[in-house]
């Protein structure tokens, strides 16, 4: 009997020493945004309650992995001069902090000496790779996860994400353009 992929939020759930996101994309369109990024293009207002509906499961969930003793840091490569969806991101990013995230901003033209994955990903405790699939607009792909235990795979990924990192600046430093 085939074995199944655990959810995203299993994942997640079962980390112990770390969690780091790496996030490439210059546009994101997930339904369960869409709402909060119209209010937002349409009046410059985001939702920054980590109280509210919309981010409430994700503030529980960071709290939770941190106050277990996970490490959660998110990496953002982005195009400059930003996006409109990149200006929403950063508005919100307090959110993430708050709850106990660790958030930096490259800006892509500091990358071309790095090799970075294909995909936006996530590693859990450096020994699983979970890739993110869009669609060319932003999308969720289908299937929109590929889950990887490869070490060799994990290794690359993890070195990539640490090149990064090292290069990114602090969300508190970094000044959208």
């Amino acid at each position: 009997m085939p074995q199944s992929v655990p959810s995203f939020d299993e994942l997640f759930e079962a980390a112990q020493r770390s969690a780091v996101h790496l996030e490439m994309r210059d546009q994101y369109a997930v339904g369960d945004e869409a709402d909060d990024f119209d209010t937002w293009l349409s009046t410059g207002r985001r939702d920054a309650d980590p109280a509210s509906e919309y981010w409430a499961p994700w503030v529980d969930m960071i709290s939770r992995a941190v106050a277990r003793g996970v490490v959660v840091r998110r990496a953002r490569i982005v195009s400059e001069p930003v996006t409109d969806y990149i200006r929403y991101e950063h508005a919100g990013t307090v959110v993430n902090v708050g709850a106990g995230e660790q958030v930096r901003w490259l800006p892509r033209r500091r990358t071309v000496d790095l090799m970075v994955p294909g995909a936006d990903l996530w590693i859990f405790d450096g020994a699983q790779v979970l890739f993110n699939h869009f669609t060319g607009d932003g999308g969720w792909a289908d299937p929109d996860m590929e889950l990887h235990t490869d070490p060799s795979i994990v290794k690359q990924c993890s070195d990539a994400f640490e090149a990064i990192w090292n290069r990114a600046i602090p969300h508190d430093q970094y000044e959208i353009h």
